[in-house]
């Protein structure tokens, strides 16, 4: 079976109430329920949380709600042991998983193609994790430092004269979702050192964690809903 676990905790300092703040006249939890509901990929849909109304609006939207410990639900908490912890849940009444795909709840741009095509690449590879990743928009091996008097200096001189394009690509994570085998989350295996990456295209990528993100995902959100030529759905 297939599970998806929304982990979306109610303790977010830089956004109060994130998960459950109006995002373009729906719950930002909404996009993610809807987007894993509607794919038709998942046996299971749940939402694990320390936070009844976070609870109740995942049980709104047709998640099973899962409640998560306090001690897995502050800033420090990593995501890997919240997904073991739910599929411990999931298993209890004899239910077997065999991949769970931990998807966060701010992904107002998640599309069922990558989620299908992150599952092929688990699958085809035998990885124990597949996710998205971005390329970073500039060589990393040409990032700066800026000192506190406004100095700027290289983080790797060696790369100063080599041209841009002869440097080789970097990669970031996404940040939407991962794919899993169920004995790699309940292991405890990381994420990064186990995983295949996807690569998607970084206009329909924003990780939201800031106010500034925020807003820079509703620009983005109005611009493609503007957009006719954007891809949709599947595409």
């Amino acid at each position: 079976m297939k599970a998806a676990v929304i982990p979306a905790r109610g303790g977010s300092k830089r956004i109060p109430g994130k998960n459950v703040k109006p995002f373009a006249g729906k719950p930002m939890l909404a996009y993610a329920v809807s987007a894993v509901l509607e794919s038709g990929l998942f046996d299971i849909v749940a939402v694990s949380s320390e936070d009844p109304a976070i609870l109740a609006l995942g049980r709104e939207l047709g998640a099973r709600p899962l409640l998560r410990p306090a001690a897995l639900a502050d800033d420090w908490t990593p995501t890997v042991p919240v997904i073991a912890h739910a599929i411990a849940a999931l298993e209890e009444g004899g239910t077997h998983l065999e991949t769970v795909c931990c998807v966060y709840p701010a992904v107002p741009f998640l599309q069922r193609k990558d989620l299908v095509e992150a599952l092929s690449l688990l699958e085809r590879t035998g990885a124990e994790y597949a996710f998205p990743v971005v390329r970073f928009p500039s060589a990393i091996q040409r990032a700066l430092r800026l000192s506190g008097d406004g100095r700027i200096t290289s983080f790797n001189p060696d790369a100063v004269n080599i041209r841009t394009q002869d440097l080789e690509p970097a990669f970031y994570d996404a940040g939407q979702f991962y794919w899993g085998r169920r004995d790699a989350w309940a292991a405890g295996l990381p994420v990064h050192a186990n995983g295949f990456g996807l690569v998607v295209p970084e206009w329909r990528v924003v990780d939201i964690d800031t106010p500034d993100d925020w807003r820079r995902a509703e620009i983005m959100h109005r611009a493609l809903s503007e957009d006719t030529s954007a891809p949709r759905g599947d595409a």
